[in-house]
């Protein structure tokens, strides 16, 4: 649905009436657990929780799986939220939609959340669990070629950051991600070299001072931006890095970002697709799979799925 004046006008006003991040990120959670109350119904799946250890600390992930997904089919997922809000409750609903649309085993990661975890806590939480997936093959009875890294918004930035972690330390490599609307840039103020920052940084939900409210708070010292496993596209180095799908939103501050990334993958001679959605907004995947953007991500994630 073509986003007409009306909606832009509605858009608007919600993007200037949010929450002051910085102050109430922990209501900002309690609203998206209650959000997250009711999964569909009327979806069979099967859940079972599982914990990774790493330093002393257990991490929790959930597993979906749903009546004939496919045998050695896996998509380890990194929900979004900021690297602050969000968790395995709260994707509950996105990740029995992935795995029903997909036929894959999706594997959803609880890593641990800023600013009571900054930088790079979380990022060492997911890649705890990619390093168990990908070299304990027998845990989910699956070879690390069925294995998909997959995440959305900071999920997306983490899976990019895992996969650069995993080359450079070169305990595994994956060779597939899926990264949906990634914030790969350390900076979004008026010095962004991004024109959806300023096009789609102030009234379409997602604002641009909300995405560096996030990454203030994920940020534990000022170096910390300066490190591509905190910003991907400061990476000197994007070859070896698997086959990637970017999906980016019309309506999205992170819009050319995301998109910025996968040209500097490709000219690394990484096979790499960029899907644009038209019409939709940050965090549209979160909805429901009727919903036409939705619609068309799954239609590209499982053409690139099969290939």
């Amino acid at each position: 649905m073509t986003i007409n004046s009306l909606m832009k006008a509605v858009l608007k006003a919600l993007s200037y009436s949010e929450l002051n991040i910085k102050k109430n990120y922990k209501i900002k959670r309690q609203l998206e657990q209650l959000k997250a109350a009711s999964v569909p119904g009327a979806l069979p799946y099967k859940t079972w929780d599982h914990l990774v250890p790493r330093d002393g600390y257990n991490v929790p992930v959930r597993i979906f799986t749903v009546p004939g997904s496919r045998p050695c089919s896996i998509l380890l997922f990194f929900h979004g939220g900021g690297w602050v809000t969000g968790n395995i409750d709260s994707y509950n609903k996105v990740c029995a939609y992935m795995s029903r649309n997909t036929r894959h085993l999706v594997v959803s990661v609880d890593y641990r959340l800023a600013p009571e975890h900054p930088f790079p806590v979380g990022l060492e939480d997911c890649y705890a669990v990619a390093r168990e997936v990908y070299k304990e093959q027998r845990l989910l009875d699956c070879s690390r070629e069925g294995i998909t890294l997959i995440g959305d918004s900071a999920g997306a930035n983490l899976a990019a950051a895992v996969s650069l972690m995993a080359r450079d330390r070169g305990e595994f490599l994956p060779e597939r991600q899926i990264l949906i609307y990634p914030a790969t840039a350390g900076y979004h103020d008026e010095k962004s070299p991004f024109p959806s920052i300023r096009e789609n940084g102030t009234d379409y939900l997602l604002t641009a001072k909300r995405i560096s409210d996030y990454m203030d708070l994920y940020a534990a010292r000022p170096e910390d931006r300066r490190s591509p496993y905190f910003a991907p596209l400061l990476a000197r180095d994007f070859s070896r890095q698997p086959r990637t799908l970017i999906i980016t939103a019309e309506y999205d501050p992170l819009r050319d970002e995301g998109e910025a990334y996968g040209e500097m993958l490709a000219r690394s001679g990484v096979e790499t697709e960029i899907r644009r959605i038209p019409d939709a907004l940050h965090g549209f995947f979160s909805l429901p799979p009727s919903f036409a953007p939705v619609k068309m991500t799954y239609e590209y994630i499982n053409r690139f799925l099969k290939r």
